[in-house]
């Protein structure tokens, strides 16, 4: 194949762009789609552009990479299982592109929501002014950087229990630039936060909540990559989450808000935790395909001091 290459960018035809990706998913096998999201993230050829491609065979396309690194990397991720985000390092999350690897759970897209049913929960506030919220188990840092973004006059708590996971969530803080708005600590849930227990307007968590034999059915791509700890609910998916809803009523401040992502099966149970944890308003809410996969209640508004 004809092509060029200036510094670590490729150009080459997109007839023989077209040719190579063809031949490659012939010759190796492979989901077509994650092949393109590779194309997409790897090489810096988003997906309306690959599909213009066949309108337009002779025109040159610029690559990120030359196809030669490319190839290597989908076949490591063939050979491996390992995620294709560990390998290019990167993950689009929203309108965020997220730095992820080896050590921390990568932001999936169901999990973009809860963003959006926070800020529908919390007082109506210019920016959140006044606001004090918390992400428990932030691992990259996804919820915190974009509640950070979406809240810019609210202050901001998120804590993990993995050192490799607040590692990321620092570099992504500083991508956002954010670095003011939240405050990162190392804390097995709720422990870091008892200074501020009776504070908090807004608690968002997404919990290992995956029950151990179901993790160990999962595809390897997820089960033997990504970190057991954040996969792993113990053996009814539900530890994580019974510690969370039990703090929940201290933590809280009078009228604040807890939002939980769950399993797929466990709205019910979740919201019976959050009913005996002495919240009121327990709402499940649905994902993108109509399954209650949230679940969220307020801590209620009479008694208790800020």
């Amino acid at each position: 194949m004809e092509g060029s290459t200036v510094g670590d960018c490729a150009a080459l035809p997109s007839s023989d762009l077209l040719a190579w990706r063809r031949e490659l998913l012939a010759s190796t096998g492979g989901s077509r789609a994650d092949l393109d999201w590779l194309l997409d993230l790897g090489g810096g050829l988003r997906w309306p552009e690959l599909q213009a491609l066949h309108l337009h065979p002779h025109r040159m396309v610029w690559l990120l990479q030359p196809l030669a690194r490319l190839e290597e990397l989908w076949r490591e991720h063939l050979r491996t299982a390992e995620p294709l985000q560990y390998l290019v390092g990167r993950c689009p999350w929203r309108d965020l592109e997220l730095q992820v690897g080896p050590g921390v759970l990568i932001p999936r897209q169901e999990t973009e929501l809860l963003v959006d049913l926070a800020l529908a929960l919390v007082p109506p506030t210019s920016g959140g002014v006044g606001l004090l919220w918390a992400d428990l188990g932030t691992g990259c840092g996804a919820l915190a950087v974009a509640l950070a973004r979406a809240l810019p006059a609210g202050r901001g708590l998120a804590v993990d229990a993995s050192d490799e996971a607040l590692t990321f969530a620092a570099i992504n803080r500083a991508a956002a630039g954010v670095e003011e708005r939240f405050t990162l600590m190392r804390s097995d849930w709720w422990e870091a936060l008892k200074p501020w227990w009776g504070e908090l307007d807004l608690v968002v968590a997404n919990p290992p909540y995956i029950p151990s034999i179901t993790v160990e059915a999962l595809e390897a791509v997820v089960r033997d990559h990504e970190p057991r700890r954040a996969l792993d609910g113990g053996s009814d998916g539900l530890v994580a989450l019974r510690t969370i809803c039990a703090g929940a009523a201290q933590a809280l401040a009078p009228g604040g808000v807890l939002l939980l992502e769950h399993h797929h099966d466990q709205s019910q149970s979740v919201g019976l935790l959050l009913e005996m944890a002495g919240l009121e308003e327990v709402q499940a809410h649905l994902d993108l395909e109509g399954v209650r996969r949230f679940a969220s209640g307020r801590r209620p508004s009479g008694g208790g001091t800020r």
